[in-house]
């Protein structure tokens, strides 16, 4: 195993982790902590089972064997015992998986009226609030289909923080964007973090962000079906003992 730089007090902690559909073992022997504040990666090649992994974290699929734990609390698939810490996550899904029928400043007061007690002129008024942090307002008022798919990715970014939640889960987040929106998504998540002193875990393969905003991350890789490296971008990049590893993070003619 490699390591590199990165620390914190553990937020996420995976234990011997086998990830599975039925018989098919997709990923086995997962084993890494993700620290308070950090920005974590989820990296390696198609088929790696890396967006598997966060349906992991997120109780929306059990492991076939170990643990994970969030905040020291036991990730279950069972909704009901999920409840109370899924209201301390933040999810951007790689669509931005906004409702269609509802205007932005709708979309991001639904986890608002679910998980609050607060009034509709309260969750209307937080709900500006967050649109304002990522850029967005002025356009409280606009349909999905009415905005660009860099502003529909922010808006979905408002949304996953409308509960100031304490770790925010983000699947893919520069899919379908230029490298400009892309950028300014990464800044956002980048200031949002340091705002709220949340951490983060993203699942990307788009070494820009991995190596911009990126503090820690592991490799899964496809072919040995399990984890081969885990610790910081830039130092996996450079003293990584896998070359498989050392090749995804050189690949083509990114340079800082």
């Amino acid at each position: 195993m490699t390591y590199g730089n990165g620390g914190g007090d553990a937020h996420v902690v995976v234990k011997d982790v086998t990830m599975a559909y039925g018989s098919n073992v997709l990923m086995r022997d997962l084993t890494f902590e993700i620290g308070r504040g950090d920005i974590f990666f989820i990296i390696g090649g198609s088929g790696s089972g890396k967006s598997t992994m966060l349906r992991h974290m997120l109780g929306l699929k059990a492991a076939a064997k170990g643990e994970i734990r969030i905040g020291g609390e036991l990730v279950t698939a069972d909704p009901e015992e999920m409840r109370g810490m899924l209201r301390r996550f933040g999810v951007l899904y790689q669509s931005g998986a906004l409702w269609s029928a509802l205007t932005l400043r709708e979309n991001v007061s639904v986890p608002l009226e679910k998980f609050t007690a607060l009034d509709a002129d309260e969750i209307a008024r937080l709900a500006s609030l967050k649109l304002a942090l990522v850029g967005l307002a002025g356009f409280e008022d606009y349909y999905p289909s009415e905005i660009s798919g860099g502003m529909q990715k922010r808006a979905g970014l408002a949304r996953a923080m409308a509960l100031d939640p304490e770790i925010l889960f983000v699947d893919e987040p520069s899919a379908g964007l230029d490298p400009l929106s892309s950028r300014r998504l990464d800044e956002l998540i980048l200031e949002l973090r340091d705002s709220l002193g949340a951490t983060v875990v993203i699942v990307s393969h788009e070494l820009p962000s991995i190596f911009g905003i990126g503090t820690n991350c592991v490799f899964l890789d496809a072919e040995t079906k399990t984890m081969i490296a885990t610790g910081n971008p830039a130092y996996l990049r450079d003293h990584s003992e896998h070359p498989t590893v050392r090749r995804f993070l050189n690949r083509g003619d990114y340079q800082e």
